[in-house]
């Protein structure tokens, strides 16, 4: 039986020691922290499976191999609600959505009935939107607490320590690799979780703005999660001028998020290479599986297939880089 360590149990090793399970290895993850929590990049992120709209900024890989994750994260029981997503801008704004639509496939105009039809409680907000229909959301943390614990239940074993590479070793830091990966850079972004009772929204909205667009992904129990700034920086500090943009966004979404309650303020540093695309990087028995930039649960299923058959199998996959730093 193959024995592998994993480094580092955020979304990225966690797929990889899943991956490796379904592999029929005996595997050990080593983090210091022992559960998914707020101490890692994957616990803010925003949880969209939407491929097709990131598609209007992302290189191809990512709208391709995104398309494989709402299967992949279904297969392993969580839940994942595929009603698409909607996209909508401000009539000062329209243009935007003009300029959107024709970057992506995969959508469906609606006029201002059709969007009220699909989501009513934005009735009357909007005369257009874009319906992508194929796209889908989960909760992100309670993705990492489900994985996590049916890991542990099929014989993983979790160590709350750092430790080090030891034998056939996937290491899956973000941004604590740089110790081996030194051109990796944070990208910070800030999010905000409110709670209301006074708006439902049954699929993530995304609101097109040339300065800060905004994304709102509705949660379980009356919350919403606003998305998220990106802003070329490693610093982990709550800045005012984002939470006010991202709060006026959502205002300007819908009134009701005005009274909503402001739950949560998170912020952390995304791991990105300098082209935006994912790495697999060996060295040795060691596989270095980073840079995931906005694409954590969008891409790590398809990176960590990638990086447990080139370690398994001695594939060279897609995003196989040849570090010579």
């Amino acid at each position: 039986m193959t024995r592998a360590i994993v480094l580092g149990s955020g979304v990225a090793g966690l797929c990889v020691a899943a991956e490796l399970v379904a592999r029929g290895c005996e595997v050990t993850v080593r983090d210091p922290a022992p559960r998914p929590g707020p101490h890692g990049c994957s616990w803010w992120a925003g949880g969209m499976l939407a491929p097709i709209c990131e598609g209007a900024v992302a290189e191809e890989p990512v709208v391709r191999l995104g398309q494989m994750a709402a299967d992949w994260w279904a297969r392993q029981g969580v839940t994942v609600e595929r009603r698409g997503t909607v996209v909508v801008t401000l009539g000062r704004d329209r243009r935007e959505l003009d300029s959107f639509a024709r970057r992506i496939a995969g959508h469906e105009r609606l006029d201002a009935a059709g969007l009220a039809a699909l989501e009513p409680d934005l009735a009357g907000r909007f005369d257009r939107a874009l319906h992508v229909t194929g796209e889908a959301h989960l909760d992100p943390r309670a993705a990492l607490v489900h994985l996590r614990d049916r890991l542990q239940q099929e014989g993983v074993t979790f160590v709350a320590e750092a430790g080090g590479p030891e034998g056939l070793t996937f290491d899956c830091r973000g941004l604590a690799a740089r110790d081996a990966l030194p051109d990796l850079r944070g990208v910070k972004g800030e999010m905000a979780v409110l709670h209301s009772t006074d708006i439902r929204l049954d699929r993530p909205v995304r609101l097109l703005h040339p300065r800060f667009p905004l994304y709102v992904v509705p949660r379980p129990d009356g919350l919403f999660m606003l998305g998220a700034t990106q802003i070329e920086s490693d610093d982990r500090r709550r800045s005012v001028r984002s939470v006010l943009e991202l709060l006026s966004a959502a205002y300007a979404l819908h009134p009701a998020f005005g009274e909503a309650e402001l739950v949560e303020i998170g912020v952390d540093a995304r791991p990105a290479f300098p082209d935006n695309l994912p790495r697999i990087v060996r060295r040795g028995e060691t596989i270095y599986v980073n840079g995931l930039f906005r694409h954590g649960f969008l891409l790590a299923p398809a990176l960590a297939r990638m990086a447990v058959e080139a370690g398994v199998e001695g594939s060279k996959p897609e995003f196989w880089h040849e570090y010579h730093g």
